[in-house]
């Protein structure tokens, strides 16, 4: 099956090729990315090009979708973003994402975010979306909450980086909750 590509007003999330991997290489080398994001920070390019073979296996196999966000006016690509752990047949999925810091808080993640989201509930016809996030997290935290999703617990040594487990903030979104955010145009949504 064809890659799903999908476009908002100032991005498109396309299929990460090698052409990619020096991009995703400077983004995923830089420790302030992967602080947060549940592995150590790249050291050779190659590690680049085994994680983008992984999203696309991941993809032949059902088991997740991983696009590349590029702005759509520069074809510049400043991060990946995911649905992680899919489940057709359980209705289900976890999302996942990184940016390139020189891109933070100018609201892409939302925008891509919003157009995975439609995509996953519509298209896919999932019940439910998970996000885990770490405890100190505080940026990613924030977005999940403006987005309408809701806090679930805590995870306990959910999440393992730099040989060591960490305790995992857990997310959800249900598609109920998402078309009433999405009809009334809450929560960053654009009706």
């Amino acid at each position: 099956m064809p890659f799903p590509t999908l476009e908002t007003s100032r991005l498109a999330l396309v299929e990460v090729t090698p052409e990619h991997a020096p991009a995703l290489f400077h983004i995923l080398a830089n420790e302030d990315v992967t602080r947060f994001y549940g592995m150590n920070p790249f050291r050779k390019q190659q590690d680049a090009l085994n994680i983008i073979a992984s999203f696309k296996q991941t993809y032949d196999t059902q088991q997740g979708i991983r696009w590349g966000i590029l702005i759509r006016d520069s074809g510049t690509f400043i991060g990946t973003l995911g649905l992680n752990h899919l489940s057709l047949y359980s209705k289900k999925a976890e999302i996942g994402f990184e940016l390139d810091p020189a891109h933070w808080r100018r609201g892409y993640a939302a925008e891509a975010i919003q157009a995975v989201l439609e995509y996953a509930f519509e298209t896919l016809a999932l019940h439910r979306m998970g996000a885990v996030t770490f405890l100190e997290n505080e940026a990613s935290v924030q977005l999940l909450k403006r987005l309408g999703f809701e806090e679930e617990g805590i995870l306990r040594g959910y999440l393992y980086q730099d040989g060591s487990s960490y305790d995992g903030r857990i997310f959800s979104l249900l598609r109920p909750d998402w078309t009433m955010l999405t009809s009334k145009g809450e929560q960053g949504y654009v009706s």
